[in-house]
């Protein structure tokens, strides 16, 4: 019953969100378009519910001639390709405000597991054991307001796993109001190749995470 009412909840919200947010958004398209070449918005494949293949929006945060199919946190030196705007959209994480679109879809929800990248076959593999891959992915998630990408691969599958066992409204509501610390704190965002990340975060073959 309650995945009746969350989808219920996921379709008025961003409906009244988006409404409200289409100044902010008729700004930053204009920001990204007139500061650098190439489109404003970037799609990317990732997993939805059920395993089935959708395109992310996202607004696009690099130049045009980015490395592609390679994640950011994999890049030497990702600073020389994220723009200027860009760094600004990836600290606040407006760079997935476009994520509403496929929330209104019904592609994705407000809090699930994030969409695992079309081959991060490690991850999605716990996920399918675990019963995550059953869920509809989120914009924001449990494992999201636990460590984001500071997270080993085994980590988040745990979170995600766990948040399919318990997903409720409280356990939703607790994490959307906990995205806003990590948003406005900034933790747990990795960019670039860290010594101090995981090896088995970075194990799965590459692909552009602009």
């Amino acid at each position: 019953m309650y995945k009746i009412i969350k989808r219920g909840m996921d379709i008025v919200f961003c409906g009244v969100l988006s409404l409200f947010l289409l100044p902010l958004f008729a700004v930053l398209c204009a920001f990204v378009k007139f500061t650098s070449k190439g489109g404003v918005f970037f799609t990317q494949k990732r997993v939805g519910k059920d395993n089935i293949h959708f395109g992310i929006y996202k607004f696009r945060t690099m130049y045009i001639d980015t490395p592609k199919d390679t994640p950011t946190h994999l890049l030497e030196n990702p600073e020389k390709y994220i723009t200027p705007v860009g760094k600004f959209l990836r600290k606040t994480s407006f760079d997935e405000l476009p994520q509403l679109i496929n929330i209104l879809k019904g592609e994705m929800s407000l809090v699930g597991p994030r969409p695992a990248l079309w081959n991060q076959y490690d991850l999605i593999a716990l996920r399918d054991k675990g019963g995550a891959s059953a869920c509809v992915p989120g914009l924001t998630g449990l494992a999201q307001i636990n460590g984001r990408d500071e997270l080993p691969i085994e980590t988040k599958a745990a979170y995600d796993n766990e948040y399919a066992k318990k997903l409720s409204f409280f356990l939703d509501l607790r994490i959307f109001f906990g995205t806003f610390f990590f948003v406005l704190t900034g933790r747990g965002i990795q960019e670039g190749v860290s010594s101090e990340v995981p090896k088995s975060s970075q194990n799965h073959p590459p692909t552009h995470s602009n």
